[in-house]
């Protein structure tokens, strides 16, 4: 099924009528994807989400962004993905990660790398219809089996910043969910990882989905005031990128101090200590032709789709301005999942 190179990524915060007309429109605009995060208590339930969009689309490709293995058992998440697989007429994609900051509202922390490569394994050998046993450090399963009939190369996304992650991604996924902001820098950083851990695995790089946060508006302080909140996730959760970016180790240090958990709307305290230099390196946070900017620029570092999580007071206007940037891109050359 050819899609469109470009995608939008929502959370569950809308109510249902609200968030079906959403679904409709973003369809109707030509985009490719739908991704719903799956965020515990800050927002609905993906699955179900994503049920209300596949009932509600014909052509979205629609995936989690992203579950992980710690809230739910592998196998849970095997048999909600082969059922929206089902239920769209094989249009799902399990989009999955090692977990971030709202687990610590569960009591959980994130997984590590091998327990999140334990969980993939797991999950593709139900997916082939295998009788599967496996005692791993987060989860087991034993003599477990599929009752029904799944897809067995449904696509599977890894979302990584770190180098372990993205390493593992490399190895193993069919996609990365590339979260590194906006940077040609930083995004040729990852896909060094990316491609480490491909050749590792003697397999080309898989496809690269850039995820670009934040808000296209003609007003730019309330478009930089939307991106800011997103920057203040990568002190807390990637110090790394905040280097390549030239962010002050001492400024990196205060967020994390004001920004201890939660999701990243939860950060707008920590956000207000970032220079705007930064926020601009790590988000959508100007008018159309700024965005047009960042996204050529890091089409042209290698990623091969880009898909744009709005923030702001006005969520739709950023995907509607989106839609119409990514329409003056040239095509990416990239590889379809």
């Amino acid at each position: 099924m050819s899609t469109p190179d470009y995608g939008v990524a929502l959370q569950g915060v809308d109510p249902p009528a609200a968030f079906v007309d959403m679904v409709r429109e973003i369809e109707s605009l030509d985009f490719g994807h739908l991704w719903l995060t799956d965020s515990s208590l800050h927002a609905r339930n993906s699955w179900v989400y994503l049920t209300l969009a596949a009932s509600n689309s014909s052509r979205l490709r629609l995936g989690t962004a992203v579950t992980n293995p710690v809230t739910r058992h592998p196998a849970i998440t095997a048999v909600a993905a082969a059922t929206l697989d089902d239920v769209s007429a094989g249009r799902a994609i399990l989009g999955i990660g090692a977990g971030d900051r709202p687990l610590l509202a569960l009591g959980r922390k994130p997984c590590g790398p091998a327990e999140l490569a334990d969980a993939i394994e797991a999950i593709r050998a139900l997916w082939t219809g295998d009788e599967v046993t496996v005692i791993a450090p987060g989860f087991s399963l034993d003599h477990a089996k599929l009752r029904f009939a799944a897809r067995p190369d449904l696509p599977i996304f890894v979302s990584a910043s770190g180098p372990r992650t993205l390493e593992l991604a490399g190895g193993l996924a069919d996609g990365v969910i590339l979260l590194v902001g906006l940077s040609p820098d930083a995004i040729a950083w990852a896909l060094e990882h990316i491609d480490r851990g491909a050749a590792a695995g003697g397999r080309p790089r898989p496809h690269v989905a850039l995820f670009a946060y934040g808000a296209i508006s003609d007003d730019g302080p309330a478009a930089l005031a939307a991106g800011r909140s997103i920057a203040a996730w990568f002190p807390q959760t990637a110090p790394h990128l905040c280097r390549l970016a030239g962010l002050d180790a001492a400024t990196v240090d205060a967020v994390r101090s004001s920004y201890a958990g939660g999701e990243f709307q939860e950060a707008e305290a920590a956000a207000g200590l970032l220079p705007d230099s930064f926020v601009r390196q790590m988000a959508l946070a100007g008018d159309a032709q700024e965005a047009a900017d960042r996204i050529r620029g890091v089409l042209d570092a290698g990623v091969d789709s880009v898909h744009v999580f709005p923030l702001g007071t006005d969520r739709m206007a950023t995907v509607r301005a989106f839609a119409d940037v990514m329409k003056t891109m040239p095509k990416p050359a990239g590889r379809q999942k």
